[in-house]
């Protein structure tokens, strides 16, 4: 599950977790703006030290306006991970992620879930953020990573 295109340090990085074993990745992408409230946004950007991002916060697309570029994110991901030479397949996911989350897990029959993220620190700090609350509902284990940025 992730909530940004993938990175070339990030491609790196999760197709050598399990050193030559073949694997294969099903990644969900939530469009920026349905995972976490503006505010909940900006206290990261802050955390994080990222003033100029957190005064931009609101000028993110959400709902229908966020949907074309995770459907491009999603793309560049995929198309990333097969370079890499991973299946790869995936979809855009808009309502009830965690549920859709649980269902390709035993659609596809997965041994885990990578949660790979910006940092939340206030979901993570109550357990709200996706990581956590997958860990309850899908049934294998979920190792949660942070996104690199470029």
């Amino acid at each position: 599950m992730i909530e940004k295109p993938l990175t070339g340090d990030d491609v790196e990085f999760l197709t050598t977790l399990h050193g030559d074993e073949d694997v294969s990745f099903v990644v969900l992408m939530q469009p920026r703006g349905d995972q976490a409230d503006v505010l909940l946004r900006a206290i990261d950007d802050v955390a994080l030290g990222e003033l100029k991002e957190a005064v931009r916060e609101g000028d993110e697309p959400e709902g229908d306006e966020a949907k074309a570029p995770a459907e491009r994110g999603l793309a560049v991901s995929l198309a990333a991970l097969r370079a890499a030479g991973c299946e790869a397949r995936g979809q855009v996911v808009e309502d009830h992620p965690l549920a859709r989350l649980k269902d390709m897990v035993d659609e596809a029959g997965a041994d885990e879930v990578i949660v790979l993220t910006e940092p939340h620190y206030v979901e993570e700090f109550f357990h709200r953020d996706w990581a956590s609350r997958a860990r309850h509902k899908v049934g294998v284990p979920v190792l949660k990573l942070f996104a690199h940025s470029e």
